[in-house]
């Protein structure tokens, strides 16, 4: 099982971290070592002073596929969820100026939460799904997968000339602008919509 990333598929966030907009999906991984165990806190790596929180709408693939045309690819999930893609800011800023991958600073053990999960019948259009990030009480992200530059079909037709899918593979779609440092002793809590999908502490 692979976590695929996606990074700046929102435009505010493009703009908030002053990137160019990309001319085609940024894809990067994580392993399974990066899932943040159920009922676990997230803890701060001691190799960083600036991680940052990322909410980002989750797609779980259900069949093998290589070479998706978008017009099927719908029938390659069929569960929707949340999660947060931690990012060690301050490292990946200078991986960054090196020219370096930047798995160090994203795929990090424990730097991928992954929520609970909701059926795709549930949902009304995938392309129209409104999530949001609490830290404290405090509303800190909030998204609509319309504004996404590409959308989950698009993303899965694309990913899928690189990798083959697998059951089980869990792409991380990308997160929209508000991202910002967590600190110890945090509470975030995740939505789509109004219901809950994910809540953790931080250590």
């Amino acid at each position: 099982m692979k976590l695929i990333c996606i990074g700046r598929n929102y435009t505010d966030h493009i703009k908030e971290l002053e990137n160019e907009k990309p001319t085609d999906p940024v894809v990067f991984l994580k392993p399974d070592t990066a899932i943040l165990l159920k009922k676990q806190p997230f803890f701060i790596p001691d190799f960083s002073e600036d991680v940052h929180h990322e909410v980002e709408v989750l797609v779980k693939i259900n069949k093998v596929g290589k070479h998706i045309a978008k017009k099927f690819a719908h029938k390659y999930y069929d569960e929707i969820g949340l999660g947060i893609d931690f990012t060690a800011r301050d490292l990946q800023a200078k991986l960054k100026e090196k020219g370096l991958p930047w798995e160090k600073a994203k795929a990090f053990d424990g730097a991928a939460v992954v929520g609970n999960w909701m059926s795709k019948s549930n949902i009304d259009n995938v392309n129209n799904i409104s999530f949001s990030l609490e830290k404290n009480g405090e509303v800190v992200q909030t998204g609509n997968t319309s504004h996404m530059l590409w959308k989950i079909d698009e993303l899965i037709e694309y990913i899928s000339k690189y990798f083959t899918l697998k059951i089980g593979d869990i792409i991380f779609t990308g997160t929209p602008a508000g991202v910002g440092r967590v600190n110890a002793e945090d509470k975030l809590v995740g939505f789509i919509e109004n219901k809950q999908m994910f809540s953790i502490t931080v250590k």
